[in-house]
Parts: structure tokens; C-alpha cells; sequence
């Protein structure tokens, strides 16, 4: 082995140094551009923008039918940017000024870039005009956002509705909301106030006890772990039974006698569900809560979406498994969230990243970069999907969310009432399913703030927005 000249050492070491520094700057600007450009690109702290604004008018969002959901409204020097939907896309589709919101946010840079014909920019130099930004296509739908929004009523909540093959967002929707119009000139008051919330979209970052909508979880590990057991399920359901000096009832103490499994999730069984959370391997649990993606970050279409918190391990005592088991304590579940899920029960366990952006279009028309459909991951088998499907259809023909049953198309679904606070029967609405049960389309989540049953207020909204997807998608196909 040839000995390295004492000369040349620090010549070595130096060079060993400058790769070693220079693979970290390869690395670390690999990581930025696969992982944060997209942020720093749009960050507000970016004067990129300023200069594009500078030389381009803000480009319009708008719907595949055409819709128009954002414009600049130009006059003269004067540029002011419109909101023909006001408050009903507020959170969604957002605002462009104090650091942007929704899709005004994400599709900041598209907007404000121009890729208009040369013969246009040409034009627009001659007469002194500025070009105009790039528009925004977006997958969500005009008529089924204004019945989501429309059926909250003046109640909060939020609502979401998807397409399970594809992951793309047709509606939106969360109350109290705000108007995009008028925010900048109310912006102070309302950072000012503390008890206000109209700027937190409740969908993507809203933390809502899951109550009974927790059972697809505990019936999906249930059939993990014992899948030669699942078929002979047995309980015996007396209304209410008690555990550690807590009493545990199902709503308004009804007793629903013997139960199978099925007749357990169809009549969403409390004291049903809380014998299967306490007959469950916690440490097995805490993986399949994993695979749902709870604990992680989402792929939503908007960044920094709250993650849903349920806390599972082997060390989890009995006491706080009853809870969990049917979605109190701790539990805390984003909308967003439990949709996924849904749609990965839907589509054969896979679920889709959820998209609201369709493609971006000059103003001429030509498609600059189009979003194509993506699966995102595998949440369950196949069989297990096709399982909690039959159960979830059930809930419909025989159960709580048997209102569905008037519809000319079948669903699947699974209704809860969260309790939340310190009053007694204090209960948020939650309804979550597809249709059409056998080839599902359209997923919906619902939850509706304090208003009681999922049955009673929750499945009636559902059911108007499966009405009008089978209206408008399925009869023109």
C-alpha cells in the first residue's frame, strides 16, 4: 500500500472536506426542490410575485363548466380582484391578499405568470397593457358547493365531497365563513378577534371527536385480527353497561338485544363496540392506525392540514380504550381525514391524493400543466374494503342512515353523533359514504357543529348531494 506523502495530508483532508460540503449542498438542494420550492416560491416573503403582478394581471379561477370563481376587475391603473360566488367558496377557493388562502394560495405563481400567445404580448406591449395571468381550473362544481353550503345552514361545520376514482374535490364547504370580497378591508378585526374562527377551514384543519364514524376502524381491526371469528360475532346489548365506574349507553339507552357484527355497525351499538375495542391487540391497532395515515401529515390540496390524533399503543389502559372505541376521549379526527379513508373503502383500499387544481390554461385556452389522477396509498386489502362495505351498506338499508333508503341508487355509509364539552347530550352530527354501493362514485363527509344525530341531520344533507351528482355527472354520461 502506497504511503500518503505527510506534504500532501492537509491537501487531502482539505479536498475530502470541499466533496463532503459540496454532497451536502447537492443533497440539500435536492430536498428543497423536491420538498419546499413550491413554498418558498409562493411564500410572501418572495418578491417574485411582486414583479410578476407588476407585469401581468392576476389570472381568473374557474370550474370545468366554465364557472368563473375568481377575476381582476380592471380599471384603468386600478385592479381589483372579484369574487362572484362571495362567502360560499370563501375557504376553498380563498383570498390573494395577507399571505393567500386555498387555491389563491397554492396556484399564486400560475396566476400571476402569464403564457399568453407572443402575437397578445406583442398587442399588450403596443398599447401599454399588461398580459394576463394563467387560469386555474378547478374540479369543483358550482351547483353541488351551493346545496353543501346551503345545507349547513346557520349551523358551523364542514362538508367535503369527492370523486372516489379520482381524489378530485367538487365541494368545499366551512362554516362560519368569511367574504373574499370585503377581507381586506376587515382583515384587522377579525386577527383581532380571539373567539373568531371564520378563517380556519374547518375540512382540512377542523379537529372534531370521530364518535361512531370510529367504528369502521375498530370493525376494519376487528377483521384483522380475527378473521375466522368475525362471521360468528355474538353480544348481547342491554342499553348500557358499566366500566370503571363509568356508564356507557347507546343513544337514548336503547337496547338492541342480541347483535351480530353487522347489526352492531348498522345500529351503531355502543356497548356492542366498546366489548370489540376491549377484545382488540392495542399494539396491533397502533399499526393499522398507521396504515390510515392517523398521526401523519395528509396529502391535502392545501398545505399544513392538521394531523387526526388517536393514541394507541400496547400501554393504552382499558379505561381509555372504551373511549376510543367509540370515538370520545381523546379522539380527534380531521374531515379531510375520514373522507380519505372513506374513498379507500370506496376504491378497493386504495385511496387517490385528494386534488381541487384540474390544469392550468392560458388565456387562449391551450393546457399549460394538467393534474393527472394519482393513487396516493394503499390504506387495506381489497377483501377488507369489500367487507366494511357490506357493513356500511347496511347501515343504510337497515340502520341509522336508513333516510338513503328513498334514493333511486344505493350507498354505503356510517353516521355518528361525537359528544363534545361538559353538557350532557352536547353532540356533533357526522355522516360519511358513497354512492352508488356496488360501483361507488362520490364520496361525502359531513359534520354538522352541536346539531345531534348523524342520522337526523347529517344523512339528509348527504342525500341532497348524491342527488345532485347522479343529476349532473351520471345523466350525461
Amino acid at each position: 500500500m502506497k504511503k500518503i506523502n505527510k506534504e500532501n495530508l492537509p491537501i487531502i483532508i482539505t479536498s475530502i472536506l470541499f466533496t463532503l460540503v459540496f454532497a451536502g449542498m447537492i443533497v440539500n438542494l435536492a430536498w428543497f426542490v423536491k420538498n419546499d420550492s413550491y413554498d418558498a416560491i409562493n411564500s410572501i416573503y418572495n418578491p417574485r410575485d411582486e414583479i410578476l403582478a407588476q407585469q401581468n394581471v392576476r389570472g381568473s379561477i374557474v370550474t370545468e363548466q366554465g364557472d368563473v370563481l375568481a377575476y381582476t376587475e380592471v380599471q384603468g391603473d386600478n385592479e381589483r380582484r372579484v369574487y362572484p360566488y362571495s362567502v360560499q367558496f370563501a375557504h376553498v377557493v380563498g383570498y390573494s391578499t395577507n399571505g393567500g388562502m386555498g387555491v389563491e394560495k397554492v396556484a399564486n405563481m400560475s396566476l400571476l405568470q402569464s403564457n399568453a400567445s407572443i402575437s397578445d404580448k406583442v398587442d399588450n406591449d403596443l398599447n401599454d397593457s399588461k398580459d394576463t395571468g394563467d387560469t386555474v381550473v378547478t374540479s369543483l362544481n358550482v351547483r353541488m358547493q351551493e346545496v353543501a353550503f346551503k345545507s349547513l345552514g346557520a349551523f358551523q361545520g364542514a362538508i367535503i365531497v369527492t370523486e372516489v376514482e379520482t381524489g378530485k374535490i367538487l365541494a368545499m364547504v366551512s362554516k362560519p365563513d368569511f367574504d373574499p370580497n370585503t377581507i381586506a378591508g376587515e382583515w384587522e378585526d377579525i386577527i383581532n378577534n380571539s373567539d373568531s374562527s371564520v378563517l380556519l377551514n374547518r375540512v382540512t384543519h377542523g379537529q372534531y371527536p370521530p364518535g361512531s364514524t370510529f367504528k369502521i376502524v375498530d370493525a376494519l381491526e376487528y377483521y384483522r385480527q380475527f378473521p375466522d371469528e368475525v362471521d360468528n360475532y355474538y353480544y348481547q346489548c342491554n342499553g348500557s353497561l358499566r366500566y370503571d365506574e363509568r356508564k356507557i349507553t347507546c343513544y337514548h339507552g336503547s337496547s338492541h338485544g342480541g347483535v351480530d357484527m353487522a347489526r352492531s355497525f348498522a345500529k351503531s351499538c355502543n356497548c356492542s363496540f366498546v366489548n370489540i375495542g376491549l377484545k382488540l391487540d392495542r399494539a396491533l391497532m397502533s399499526e393499522t392506525l398507521k396504515d390510515l395515515l392517523f398521526g401523519e401529515e395528509l396529502p391535502a390540496p392545501f398545505q399544513s392540514s392538521n394531523r387526526s390524533v388517536i393514541n394507541i399503543s400496547g400501554d393504552t389502559d382499558d379505561a381509555e380504550m372504551v373511549q376510543i372505541s367509540i370515538g370520545q376521549g381523546t379522539a380527534l379526527m380531521t374531515p379531510l381525514h375520514l373522507n380519505m379513508i372513506t374513498c379507500a373503502i370506496a376504491n378497493e383500499g386504495k385511496v387517490m391524493t385528494p386534488q381541487v387544481i384540474s390544469r392550468i390554461e392560458s388565456t387562449s385556452g391551450n393546457v399549460v400543466k394538467e393534474y393527472d389522477p394519482k393513487v396516493y396509498t394503499t390504506m387495506m386489502t381489497e377483501e377488507e374494503a369489500a367487507y366494511l362495505t357490506e357493513l356500511m351498506t347496511g347501515v343504510v338499508e337497515n340502520g341509522t342512515g336508513d333516510f338513503l333508503t328513498s334514493a333511486d341508487y344505493t350507498s354505503a355509509g356510517k353516521t355518528g353523533s361525537a359528544e363534545y364539552g361538559t353538557a350532557k347530550g352536547d353532540s356533533h352530527a357526522w355522516f360519511t359514504g358513497f354512492a352508488p354501493a356496488e360501483d361507488p362514485k362520490v364520496c361525502v363527509t359531513i359534520i354538522v357543529e352541536g346539531a345531534g344525530t348523524g342520522g337526523d341531520y347529517a344523512v339528509p344533507i348527504a342525500k341532497r348531494l348524491f342527488d345532485v351528482y347522479f343529476e349532473q355527472y351520471m345523466q350525461s354520461e
